[in-house]
């Protein structure tokens, strides 16, 4: 993110073998949101998936890095478990608690070519920031 800018944006960072995910926004809830289209384009591009499925989706724990890491392997559980891949996400955020909305759809191997199965996520680089602009969210994930 551009100093001074509020944009919401993802990205990854090379680990070892693994992959680090990233999440930027003006806001904790964006951020986290970001993170986890971070955590579908490691498997495909987002932009590819269908919003015809809703899977709601509850997390808390005692401190944001935590719920970050709750988070992420929250959807890695239902992306596993559903057999669906997940291209958007509506976050809210009260005190401890993350409350989710995960739309997506079932895996088709030839058109979404997922690249790899996600494991889980990691307390490697696992970090919630606030910063002057924003929020930056980030962890590695084990593929």
């Amino acid at each position: 993110m551009t100093p001074g800018m509020a944009s919401a944006s993802w990205s990854h960072f090379p680990h070892d073998a693994d992959i680090g995910v990233v999440g930027m926004g003006p806001t904790k809830a964006e951020a986290f949101r970001q993170a986890g289209l971070a955590l579908t384009a490691v498997i495909t591009d987002p932009a590819g998936i269908r919003p015809v499925e809703a899977v709601e989706v509850t997390c808390r724990a005692p401190s944001d890095d935590l719920l970050l890491l709750e988070w992420l392997d929250a959807l890695i559980y239902e992306m596993g478990v559903r057999g669906m891949v997940f291209g958007d996400y509506t976050v809210t955020i009260e005190g401890d608690e993350l409350r989710a909305i995960a739309l997506g759809e079932p895996v088709e191997q030839a058109r979404h070519q997922p690249a790899v199965e996600i494991k889980g996520a990691t307390f490697t680089a696992l970090a919630v920031e606030k910063r002057p602009d924003g929020w930056r969210v980030q962890c590695v994930v084990d593929v």
